[in-house]
């Protein structure tokens, strides 16, 4: 299934009435499981070592080893494990990329693995498919996931990304439980 388009995303944030003809947006799913707290947002921030500094993406805290999920169905195409991100994927949704940090598990021979999960670039994943847990690798203070999101290589705020699921989530429940009308009454006619 596609991901809705940067501009059918523009037009559900710019004018949420028109969410309803963006309904696909309600498909993707919320990456953690186990949610405690937003405690990093995007865009600059006073960083864990007390400089100003750009932040690429939404910290959402959990407990150390919760699932994570795949946002959108997609491929991987790159597995990461260096001293920023620490270890984690960058996961290729048409021209979105999302990218989890801070996971727990290792990387051997370019594969991640944390628990079942053995992830490879290439690799084939549905929406909402387990791809990792919370840990605590590269530059972090506690168990978090990183989760930025890139389009056509612009980064995005992914709390907008999640405004525009509610959204849509809201108008499928709005049609889907209003009332419907009573049928038509039939009369007949004697003739």
């Amino acid at each position: 299934m596609a991901v809705p388009s940067l501009i059918a995303f523009t037009c559900v944030m710019l004018a949420p009435q028109l969410s309803q003809a963006h309904s696909r947006w309600g498909m993707g799913v919320f990456p953690v499981t186990s949610f405690l707290a937003y405690t990093s947002h995007f865009g600059t921030r006073t960083g864990p070592w007390g400089r100003l500094e750009p932040h690429y993406g939404l910290d959402i805290a959990a407990p150390l080893g919760s699932p994570i999920r795949n946002w959108w169905a997609g491929v991987v195409q790159s597995v990461i494990n260096d001293g920023a991100c620490g270890v984690g994927l960058v996961i290729r949704s048409g021209n979105y990329e999302h990218i989890y940090c801070h996971l727990a598990g290792r990387v051997a021979g370019g594969t991640y693995r944390s628990g079942p999960v053995a992830l490879a670039p290439g690799q084939v994943l549905g929406t909402g498919q387990l791809i990792g847990h919370v840990g605590m690798s590269g530059r972090t203070t506690g168990p978090h996931l990183h989760w930025g999101m890139r389009h056509s290589g612009r980064w995005l705020d992914p709390a907008l990304i999640l405004r525009a699921m509610a959204a849509a989530r809201n108008s499928q429940k709005v049609r889907s439980s209003a009332p419907k009308a009573p049928p038509a009454t039939r009369v007949a006619i004697a003739r």
